[in-house]
């Protein structure tokens, strides 16, 4: 990447950009939205909360469960039409959702959710990198990246406010008029794809990345909760799900058309940017644990406040984001990646050393400059990895980049949480202070992966095959 002028983003793509921007918020957000209300769901229906947290736990699982087939399912209906279908399934998933009569129609309501969330972000990111090539993909990746990021912070609030003044089967009503508007622009704006490009589907190796991912991801979560690997609850879905996956890699070595393409991590910058977001989702993910336990557990404040005091967070990356999208097609993704993490780190360290009784307004300040900072940390590496595919590749690119973060953000959240629970007891400024400095110890290695991302970058690439059409 050069300082040369940027090449000019065509309205059509900005607005196709704004549509797929719907689905991505939509998932992300019901990833949260739903969390604080399972107490007030359990009681409603007459269910414990031990039965009640699956409305959560089905939904994160079954994101998993439909995950790897986006690839395939992209190429065998068009990827436009896997988007407007996921988005369409979703929007009447969460009316059936508010409709459930007991927990039990929920929790398969909600997996059902899950499935069509699964596909929503992968999709949408490989409509785009298909409409927009590589040297204009970093500008429409912020747009995308501000759902992405925002969708999770508002959940918690959002929910604490709709709990507060009206039934639950409105968080997901809320839903309905969302998706409605994204499927209407969606069926006027949205490419459709190509029909039937895919071989037939590996159905052997479906079933192992399909049990063995959200297995994975189960077992990291059940870890944090637990505060011990070595529980059966624990250990036997990480080993079973360990060697699903690692029988589904073998399986697609040999096989003539596997379900994910993982000839591409012989791509060193696709390689190196994956390794940056499985980090960069373990502080990203686990930043979203710790924090709000810092507010309620430290602070005293209850859901709808902690929920307000992270808003400054959400506001510095959404404020950021489209600078790091025009300095990502400017400079390239690795070094803009690079910086990011290391005022990231800065940003975190201070976590690690303030007391907790620091002044209000000195926190805000962090918090804001924290979320500044990881719009350049994270949105750059995606960038970056499919950037650096061509995008008959992008299919398979975004669902392993997608898997990747799952992994990631799975571990971080386990291990910040198993830190803090373990460090409690030695009271509450101690605790969070080792969790934090955990998370910069993260942040550390993923800024190292982001500097590897950065010197392979700086390497010639190939030039595109020219049988790709790349633009719009």
């Amino acid at each position: 990447m050069t300082s040369a002028p940027l090449e000019r983003i065509p309205w059509r793509v900005w607005r196709l950009a704004l549509v797929i921007v719907i689905g991505a918020f939509l998932s992300m957000l019901d990833a949260s939205l739903v969390n604080v209300g399972l107490d007030t769901i359990g009681t409603d229906l007459g269910a414990p909360l031990d039965l009640a947290q699956w409305v959560a736990t089905g939904y994160l699982i079954a994101l998993a469960v439909s995950l790897p087939l986006c690839g395939w399912l992209g190429r065998r209906v068009g990827v436009g039409r896997l988007w407007l279908g996921s988005l369409a399934a979703f929007t009447v998933a969460s009316g059936l959702c508010a409709l459930a009569p007991d927990v039990t129609w929920l929790i398969g309501l909600r997996v059902l959710q899950g499935l069509a969330a699964g596909l929503l972000v992968p999709a949408g990111q490989t409509i785009l990198g298909q409409a927009v090539g590589p040297q204009r993909l970093g500008r429409v990746m912020s747009i995308l990246g501000i759902a992405v990021s925002s969708g999770p912070a508002l959940g918690p609030t959002a929910g604490g406010l709709i709990l507060h003044n009206l039934p639950w089967q409105w968080l997901f009503l809320v839903n309905l008029p969302i998706g409605a508007v994204g499927l209407l622009l969606g069926l006027r704006l949205v490419p459709r794809g190509e029909l039937g490009a895919a071989a037939p589907l590996d159905w052997p190796g479906f079933v192992l990345i399909g049990l063995g991912l959200p297995l994975t991801v189960s077992a990291l979560t059940s870890w944090g909760e637990h505060g011990s690997i070595a529980t059966p609850a624990v250990l036997l879905p990480l080993v079973l799900g360990v060697a699903g996956l690692l029988a589904f890699g073998l399986r697609s070595r040999r096989h003539p058309h596997p379900l994910l393409d993982l000839g591409l991590f012989r791509n060193r910058v696709y390689l190196a940017a994956s390794g940056a977001t499985v980090f960069n989702g373990a502080g990203q993910f686990g930043a979203m644990l710790l924090f709000p336990l810092y507010f309620q557990l430290s602070q005293g404040m209850d859901v709808i406040s902690t929920g307000l005091s992270l808003i400054s967070l959400g506001l510095g990356t959404a404020v950021v984001l489209p600078l790091g999208g025009q300095l990502t097609d400017r400079f390239g993704g690795g070094v803009v990646a690079f910086w990011g993490g290391v005022l990231t780190i800065a940003t975190t360290v201070p976590f690690a050393l303030l007391p907790t009784d620091t002044d209000a307004l000195v926190v805000q300040a962090l918090l804001l400059a924290r979320g500044m900072a990881l719009a350049l940390a994270a949105t750059p590496i995606t960038t970056a990895a499919y950037a650096s595919v061509r995008p008959d590749q992008l299919p398979d690119a975004a669902t392993q980049v997608n898997i990747a973060i799952r992994v990631g953000g799975a571990v971080g959240g386990a291990l910040f949480a198993v830190v803090l629970a373990q460090h409690l007891p030695s009271g509450t400024e101690t605790a969070f202070h080792t969790a934090f400095w955990w998370l910069t110890g993260a942040s550390v290695i993923g800024l190292a992966c982001t500097l590897w991302l950065w010197l392979v970058q700086r390497r010639p690439a190939p030039a595109p095959s020219p049988r790709v059409r790349e633009g719009v």
